[in-house]
């Protein structure tokens, strides 16, 4: 299927300069939905998965589902003040400043196998933030899986030992 021509392009947005992947068209086709959910469960089986990670918030759209589908326990990685019980955190930089994401100290036992779900890889901040998460919690990280992988800003680079999976790849 090709999940590419579903993808809309939006210049300028959020600020002028940046050519914005909208998912939205993916996430309103019930076909392609499902194939990018097949693509990923795909992946995660195959590395072993005990656990679906989705980052707030995009990557909940398909970490989720995802976990139903797999029948694995879904875990959040929030922004912060979203989680009610004792929390790990941790501050990453962004490409014009700093952000923060939080997990639950319990989200894992000990040495539990966690692939890690979000809509795009970019600079690869936020997903080696939440890899750092999962591990400072005592998880293990199999591996990512993105819908939408942009190769000029760096991420791939930036992932380093970790493994990825991607739907859709843009240079």
């Amino acid at each position: 299927m090709d999940i590419r021509s579903l993808i809309r392009d939006v210049p300028g947005f959020p600020a002028p300069g940046i050519l914005f992947r909208d998912i939205t068209p993916v996430l309103a086709d019930p076909a392609a939905f499902a194939f990018v959910l097949e693509a990923l469960a795909t992946d995660a089986r195959a590395r072993g998965a005990e656990a679906i990670v989705g980052i707030e918030s995009r990557g909940f759209l398909f970490g989720a589902p995802l976990a139903d589908r797999l029948r694995l326990p879904f875990v959040p990685i929030r922004k912060p003040g979203k989680l009610p019980a004792a929390r790990v955190s941790v501050e990453y930089a962004l490409e014009y400043g700093s952000g923060q994401l939080d997990i639950h100290a319990d989200a894992f036992p000990a040495g539990g196998r966690a692939y890690i779900v979000d809509d795009v890889l970019a600079t690869g901040g936020t997903a080696l933030a939440a890899a750092r998460l999962v591990e400072m919690v005592g998880g293990h990280v199999l591996g990512f899986g993105f819908v939408i992988r942009i190769d000029g800003l760096g991420g791939v680079a930036r992932l380093g030992e970790y493994q990825h999976f991607t739907v859709v790849a843009y240079p």
